[in-house]
C-alpha cells in the first residue's frame, strides 16, 4: 500500500523500505528506532557534505581523489565515534550513505537527498509505528486466543 501512495507522488520509497528492513535486522527493537533514523539522516546528509567536498576540492585534488577521501573520512567517522556517539555513528548511517549514492546515479531521477531526509523520517517512522501495531495486534490477538482455549480448572 504505502509503495502504491509513494509511486503516486512520484516519491522513491528505498529510504521508506531500508528503514524497514534494518528494523527487521535489528528483531524490531523499538530501542533502535532513534539509531536507525537518524542513523539515516546522517548518512544521507554525509552524502549532501561529500557533493560539498568534491565540488570545493575537484580543481587542486582532482573529482576522485576528494572523493575517496571524504568517503575515508566518514568511514572514519564512524568507527572513530560509533562507540561515543552510537545514535548517530552507525551501520546505518553508512548503508544510508552508500544507497544515496548509488540512488543519485540512477539514469532519469535527479537526486532528492532532501526528500530522501523526509522520507526516512515521515515514511521510516510509519512503517516502525505500523510494525510495531501489527506485533501488538497479533500479540493480543494470540494471547487471547490462548486463554479462551485454556480449560476451566
Amino acid at each position: 500500500m504505502l509503495e502504491l501512495v509513494l509511486h503516486h507522488f512520484h516519491l522513491p520509497a528505498w529510504p521508506v523500505f531500508l528503514v524497514m528492513i534494518f528494523f527487521f535486522e535489528s528483531h524490531m527493537d523499538r530501542t533502535k528506532a532513534p539509531h536507525l533514523i537518524l542513523g539515516g539522516l546522517v548518512g544521507i546528509a554525509c552524502y549532501l557534505l561529500t557533493l560539498q567536498f568534491v565540488e570545493l576540492f575537484a580543481s587542486s585534488l582532482g573529482v576522485d581523489t576528494a572523493r575517496l577521501i571524504f568517503i575515508c573520512m566518514v568511514v572514519y567517522a564512524i568507527v572513530a565515534f560509533g562507540e561515543i556517539l552510537p545514535m548517530i555513528f552507525n551501520n546505518y548511517a553508512f548503508m544510508f550513505y552508500l544507497v544515496s549514492g548509488l540512488a543519485a546515479k540512477l539514469d532519469g531521477i535527479p537526486p532528492q537527498p532532501l526528500v530522501w531526509m523526509s522520507l526516512v523520517v515521515l515514511g521510516g517512522g510509519l512503517v516502525i509505528v505500523s510494525i510495531l501495531g501489527i506485533a501488538r495486534l497479533v500479540a493480543l490477538t494470540l494471547g487471547a486466543a490462548s486463554t479462551a482455549a485454556e480449560p476451566d480448572g
